[in-house]
């Protein structure tokens, strides 16, 4: 494997060491939402949610759609999905 390689999957696993990184991409499984209900369901204010789904967007994990003034966040793609649910499966087997 190359170094340019190499580097992209390091950046990417480190977007993933963030637990509200997590949380959000955990939520955005189930369907697509907007700032606002990421907030709610996380308890957190909507400028803190809107700065991690940047870096999130800027790491390609998420997609954006926009409609009228709104935004609305969704999964990338199945990819990322799967490392969640690795993630979790490894998880609960060294709890």
């Amino acid at each position: 494997m190359d170094d340019k390689k190499s580097q992209a999957i390091a950046d990417a696993f480190k977007v993933f060491g963030d637990k509200t990184r997590i949380r959000i991409l955990f939520s955005l499984q189930d369907k697509e939402k907007c700032v606002e209900e990421i907030s709610e369901e996380l308890g957190m204010e909507q400028s803190a949610i809107s700065h991690q789904l940047r870096i999130l967007k800027d790491a390609r994990l998420i997609r954006l759609r926009k409609e009228g003034r709104y935004s609305f966040y969704s999964l990338e793609d199945e990819h990322v999905s799967i490392i969640l649910k690795m993630g979790m499966e490894h998880a609960s087997e060294n709890m």
